[in-house]
């Protein structure tokens, strides 16, 4: 289990994963090309070298020929598109069943555009196999009209799902606009950073001028309480 994944800049020590990954969740921010998904990807790895399987849900609703290859590693990719058939039903609870590492293909269009509506999408998503069992990933995509349109529902969904979950959750997502909100940004902080007294951790601003591979890391220490524990932050460049 490879446990080093990068350097930080003011910092002789190195970037690694440890087992509270397996617990805690992690946001990726970051615009394209900088390498989100490479770095998800050895989380990923690392996920599923400790014995835990994941689920993968890329909205922007790939063919297994557009998907990276780093992901297609024997029986670590089990690719499925989301549907809302009963024969897509019973492939994923055979998928779950065999504690499939499963990369789904899912179009946003299937949230349901009001938060009391629970979408068959969203139900799938807390399937108590899956809400128990597995690490999920989220690849978020920056067309507006087709994801963001839905956005701070799809938030409200992930905020149930992350008080469900046993494992944690890895979220990727391109700097936007709707993350300067206010309410958006303190919700982020408190599912991903862990602190909920201040909204202005991050800024995208700042995250569009960072170098490739580069990336502010942050994570809140150890401690009990999510008020008062400190954020520990600093510049780290990924192994490529």
């Amino acid at each position: 289990m490879k446990r080093k994944i990068g350097t930080f800049k003011s910092s002789i020590a190195n970037l690694e994963l440890h087992d509270r990954m397996l617990r805690e969740n992690t946001l990726i921010l970051a615009e394209p090309g900088s390498g989100k998904t490479h770095l998800a990807n050895k989380i990923r790895e690392f996920v599923i070298a400790a014995g835990i399987p994941t689920l993968y849900l890329d909205f922007s609703d790939p063919d297994v020929d557009h998907i990276e290859e780093r992901f297609k590693h024997g029986s670590e990719f089990h690719y499925m598109r989301f549907d809302e058939s009963d024969e897509f039903d019973a492939a994923v609870d055979a998928a779950i069943a065999e504690r499939r590492n499963i990369y789904m293909a899912v179009n946003p269009s299937y949230f349901a555009s009001k938060r009391d509506i629970k979408s068959k999408l969203s139900k799938m998503m807390q399937k108590r196999e899956l809400l128990d069992n597995y690490y999920y990933f989220m690849q978020d995509i920056a067309n507006i009209e087709g994801f963001h349109a839905k956005f701070e529902d799809f938030i409200f969904y992930t905020f149930d799902l992350v008080n469900l979950k046993k494992f944690g959750l890895t979220f990727l997502a391109q700097p936007n606009e709707i993350f300067e909100n206010p309410r958006i940004k303190l919700l982020f902080s408190f599912l991903f950073i862990g602190r909920c007294s201040n909204a202005y951790y991050y800024n995208t601003t700042v995250l569009r001028n960072m170098k490739p591979h580069t990336f502010l890391y942050q994570y809140r220490v150890d401690n009990r309480s999510l008020l008062f524990n400190n954020i520990q932050s600093d510049i780290v460049h990924i192994d490529i």
